[in-house]
């Protein structure tokens, strides 16, 4: 079931993917009101209501602090993407729904028949659909701020989520940090990472039934998003911002999901409207798409609650059946590769071999771009670029150990700034593979590739610091001691090597040197 492990580094499909997730961060492009993000990132997936940029921004995030698991000592390329990442989010095309969709729909009567099941029955027709966010409707009327508003929760949600995943792989101490977003009309409006996730938390705790996100709707999916980000903010600050989704958890299971006779999930709504006090559930097996779309931002605050969810899910699509077809009720590869990951999770393997055959023979895998170093799914699109809110998903399946995505949120790797790092690499010309701290043998391991393969051979230089001050520094690569590296400071060196995959082995204590048993672990992936 594994396609990936920490032990073996990063798989030529996830480098193939960083490299493009790169390519897409460091390319300028203009979010401003008066440019247009280049047309790789992601606007055209999930019409009506996911079809805007920041949801490619906010959900490529996800196998970063993954992949950390198996280069703890290499963070800054996920870093600098991190932070194209978070800067893009902030600007007006970050909220372009919230700073143009202002009031009621005016084609609220001409949406497309299959939008339409989108919407309760009763209401079609003259009900703004989700993708409509509807700044200025009743009963609040027009907040330019598009952190500090009633609704638009999807927005600060997923912001949050994803600055904290950034202090995660970054551990920078940045949430007292001033940044500032783009609103309506370009009015600008200042916050920090810690005051907007207890802004968040405090309007949570004021609305039992939950918080807006398109004016007026309550959506499951961007409520369990935005606890998953005051989740990770709890576990890495320690505070308890998080403790009023918890109980919002416990209010959607009695009002917003069902049971049958037997204890199972049953049902679960797509949102509420408490305005209309309308419930949109979709009918039938499409309902099963409803409970998908949840499993990773509540599978890792909510074990159990993530198993029925699934265990709903694939009961009534009937992907857990070897003697039916796998049907897709719904063309969404999302919700494919979201159950794919789960049965990984869980050692579903009957499900898992199922549907990881539909995803190599349908979904179109492949290497692209100079030396085919890039890799994406194209699931069948004709774009020039591989959708980017599709393969966000898809590719956590590909870069990590399962239970990765979990770990960051509930048994995260801190403390790693005080362990030996590897820095100053020119990535991508040059890439990390694999790094691990042996600190019972007082090594380094490091596995390097040529991310750009036209440039093998090619001279560069890396810096491993963070070292104990040790007079017994010893480097070997391939096996073999090596000679050209230099100390460029204390617990620092500097190595130099041609470019191409290469093991590299930087001791720092003296030869036949154990760490006595209990004063130290292993800082590759948990187990």
């Amino acid at each position: 079931m594994e396609t990936s492990t920490a032990a073996a580094g990063l798989n030529d499909r996830s480098l193939g993917w960083l490299r493009f997730m790169w390519d897409k961060a460091t390319t300028e492009d203009d979010w401003s009101d008066q440019g247009e993000p280049h047309v790789w990132w992601d606007r055209y997936s999930e019409p009506p209501m996911c079809a805007f940029p920041r949801f490619d921004l906010a959900e490529m995030a996800y196998v970063l602090p993954m992949m950390l698991e198996a280069t703890p000592a290499w963070r800054e390329g996920y870093t600098r993407i991190l932070d194209e990442l978070a800067r893009r989010y902030m600007t007006f095309w970050g909220a372009v729904d919230w700073n143009t969709l202002i009031g009621p729909d005016p084609n609220v009567d001409r949406y497309p028949p299959e939008w339409l099941a989108m919407a309760p029955e009763s209401l079609r027709g003259r009900y703004a659909l989700p993708g409509w966010t509807g700044n200025g409707v009743e009963p609040w009327g027009l907040q330019p701020d598009p952190i500090g508003s009633d609704g638009n929760l999807f927005y600060r949600g997923w912001l949050n989520l994803l600055l904290g995943i950034r202090r995660y792989v970054s551990d920078e101490p940045r949430e007292d940090i001033p940044f500032e977003v783009s609103g309506y009309q370009n009015r600008s409006f200042s916050w920090t990472h810690r005051r907007m996730a207890r802004f968040i938390s405090d309007q949570l705790a004021a609305r039992p039934q939950g918080t807006h996100c398109e004016n007026t709707k309550i959506w499951l999916f961007c409520l369990s998003a935005a606890g998953l980000g005051l989740r990770l903010h709890d576990v890495l600050l320690g505070t308890t911002v998080n403790e009023p989704f918890l109980r919002w958890v416990s209010f959607a299971q009695k009002h917003y999901m069902g049971r049958d006779r037997k204890g199972r999930l049953d049902w679960v709504a797509f949102y509420y409207d408490p305005i209309e006090e309308s419930l949109m559930t979709f009918p039938g097996r499409l309902g099963a798409y409803g409970a998908l779309c949840l499993l990773h931002y509540l599978y890792p605050q909510d074990e159990q609650l993530g198993i029925d969810l699934y265990e709903c899910a694939v009961r009534q699509l009937g992907w857990n059946n070897p003697d039916v077809p796998v049907i897709q009720w719904a063309d969404d590869p999302q919700m494919l590769s979201t159950a794919m990951w789960m049965a990984r999770e869980i050692g579903d393997d009957t499900t898992w071999n199922r549907l990881r055959e539909i995803c190599e023979s349908r979904l179109q895998p492949r290497f692209f771009g100079e030396d085919d170093s890039r890799f994406a799914y194209w699931c069948g699109f004709p774009d020039p670029w591989p959708r980017g809110q599709i393969n966000a998903t898809l590719m956590m399946i590909e870069c990590a150990e399962p239970g990765a995505w979990s770990r960051v949120f509930n048994k995260p790797m801190t403390g790693l700034s005080g362990e030996p790092t590897v820095h100053g690499v020119d990535y991508p010309l040059f890439g990390i593979r694999r790094t691990h701290h042996d600190r019972r043998r007082g090594a380094l391991e490091i596995d390097t590739f040529a991310a750009t393969p036209s440039q093998r051979g090619r001279p560069t230089s890396f810096t491993v610091g963070n070292l104990p001050t040790s007079e017994a520094i010893r480097v070997r690569v391939d096996g073999r001691p090596y000679e050209s590296w230099r100390r460029t400071a204390v617990g620092s060196v500097e190595i130099d090597l041609p470019v191409d995959t290469h093991r590299i082995d930087v001791a720092y204590a003296p030869p036949h040197h154990l760490t006595p048993s209990g004063s130290g672990s292993d800082r590759k992936a948990r187990p």
